[in-house]
């Protein structure tokens, strides 16, 4: 089962369960029928917090790392040179500068 049918497979019960219990005329979800109506857009909102919570996490945390970006440009280095030997001709910024 692929990652979408279990999502909707989900989504589908959970609607079902929403939905039997708008409909239903038990005197317990009287009390608690405005709550339960908006619980969609609650849900929808505490997820919309957790996704922004999560994306600043990470964003926060990312880390640079200066080794990799020295090596890399390095590598282009070499690639420059060696397509220069080969008689192709670079225009352009220089990789270098951008340290």
């Amino acid at each position: 089962m692929t990652k979408l049918l279990e999502w909707l497979s989900c989504a589908t019960v959970i609607f079902g369960v929403w939905f039997a219990t708008i409909t239903s005329n038990s005197v317990l979800i009287k009390e608690w029928r405005e709550i339960i109506l908006f619980l969609p857009i609650i849900s929808l909102f505490l997820f919309g917090l957790y996704a922004i919570t999560i994306v600043l996490f990470r964003v926060f945390t990312f880390n640079n790392c200066e080794s990799a970006a020295i090596e890399l440009q390095r590598q282009i280095e070499e690639a420059k040179k060696d397509l220069q030997s080969k008689g192709i001709i670079l225009q352009g910024t220089d990789v270098s500068s951008t340290l």
